[in-house]
């Protein structure tokens, strides 16, 4: 991260001083003329001042004006008027004038050639100034020009270089405290409020500390129910494996004839731990990939429903409830798996002249696929914990394991909806997986 930090801030500071750099030399280079006009002080004010000095007092007055200038600063200067014509004799001498004539190109005489246009504002009269400035004087000037820009540059480096140091930091402090919540989501120390600071940026660091903060979230809801599953599990075992040993150590100790009244026993808890161990399965099996999502003919979903009703519950009577509309895709087993747990639960609390009623409904964008009994129902402080893996309501006396709501339950996630689960208003307890038509795709 630090590697991060240096090569982020290197890369604005430099990128900030080679603007600023190559806007210095790029005005300086397109712009020398002017440059020089306006910054150097032997030219400062020189036209105006000339000007007023030749209208007021005279030309013998103007040309002294121009010998002081060129005393000072060796800048030899000629005035010409709006007819061609110098004003004054000027300061610039005649074999030097000649020898430009001569040499023409300005890149091989020894002095650099500016001009300058003055109007007067008391007489309107235009005047023209051309100015001829030693290399020399010219180089000479151009070192001691540079401090002030210089110095401006380097104050200017300074700001944008701790504006540099605070983007970086803006950038880099979020990526740490990201690695930071990634180690602690490895060791299981993670805390859904440790990246809450971060989540209130408006930017796209803060949305995604926000969804870091959902996964980690997920995540440890996982984890956690997981941990519950497994503490669950192994209570629920420790029961039927507890009576198959004394089941077993009563048939040791027994005759022949005691013994054989011990085997539907074990056979029986045979089949509870075989029962247990396949709803665990069935459970576990619901969080691997289950592939692509496929149209579910929910026809043959509730045909295959009322065949294993016949065989495993012949005195309960089926009511079924199909909206011909109803259109569902998702995984056909999954979904056969967790209505077939609801209608066994229904089965085990619904009085055998009253029937379970099947029903599929279109509502808007999601189906809604329901069972519905005629027993006593839940009371409504357990309704909340229905669907938790193990969990019984008080005072049923069916056998069961407590599972089978939890399957239909992570099956409708699975699908992305939901388990409902309420007391029928007319009597007994409804469950209702609600589930979109359509899967989202990935």
């Amino acid at each position: 991260m630090r590697s991060l930090f240096w090569r982020i801030l290197a890369s604005f500071w430099l990128a900030i001083a080679l603007v600023a750099g190559l806007s210095l030399l790029l005005g300086r280079a397109l712009n020398q003329d002017a440059w020089i006009l306006s910054l150097h002080p032997g030219l400062d004010g020189l036209d105006s001042k000339w000007v007023k000095r030749y209208e007021e007092q005279g030309p013998a007055a103007a040309q002294d004006f121009l010998e002081q200038r060129k005393r000072k600063y060796r800048i030899d200067t000629q005035v010409l008027g709006e007819s061609g014509q110098q004003l004054v004799k000027g300061t610039f001498p005649s074999r030097a004038a000649a020898f430009e004539a001569r040499h023409g190109d300005d890149r091989r005489l020894p002095w650099r050639r500016l001009t300058a246009e003055y109007t007067s504002p008391e007489s309107g009269e235009s005047y023209l100034f051309i100015y001829r400035i030693p290399h020399p004087e010219l180089a000479a000037w151009h070192r001691g020009s540079l401090f002030w820009p210089l110095s401006a540059i380097a104050i200017a480096l300074v700001v944008l270089t701790l504006f540099s140091l605070m983007l970086t930091l803006s950038i880099t402090r979020p990526l740490d405290r990201l690695r930071g919540a990634v180690h602690d989501l490895g060791q299981t120390a993670y805390q859904q409020n440790s990246l809450a600071r971060l989540a209130t940026r408006r930017d796209e660091l803060g949305l995604l500390a926000k969804d870091f903060n959902r996964m980690g979230e997920r995540l440890q809801g996982l984890i956690g129910s997981q941990r519950q599953l497994l503490r669950d599990v192994s209570h629920e075992l420790r029961s039927p494996l507890a009576r198959l040993r004394i089941a077993l150590a009563l048939a040791e100790r027994a005759d022949a004839a005691e013994r054989e009244k011990l085997w539907p026993r074990l056979s029986q808890e045979c089949d509870r731990l075989e029962t247990l161990i396949s709803e665990i399965l069935a459970l576990a099996r619901l969080d691997a990939d289950p592939g692509a999502a496929q149209s579910v003919d929910l026809s043959a979903l509730i045909d295959n429903l009322q065949d294993d009703a016949r065989l495993t519950a012949p005195q309960q009577r089926l009511q079924i409830d199909l909206d011909p509309g109803a259109r569902l895709e998702g995984w056909p087993e999954m979904l056969e798996r967790a209505l077939d747990n609801l209608l066994r639960n229904a089965f085990r609390f619904s009085p055998a002249d009253r029937p379970v009623i099947i029903s599929v409904q279109r509502q808007g964008s999601d189906v809604a696929l329901s069972v519905r009994d005629h027993g006593p129902g839940v009371a409504s402080e357990h309704l909340q914990q229905l669907g938790e893996p193990f969990f019984r309501a008080p005072g049923q006396s069916n056998s069961g394991h407590g599972l089978g709501l939890a399957i239909a339950r992570r099956a409708a996630q699975r699908h992305g909806g939901e388990l409902l689960l309420a007391n029928h208003p007319e009597g007994g307890f409804i469950a209702t997986l609600s589930l979109p038509a359509t899967q989202q795709a990935g």
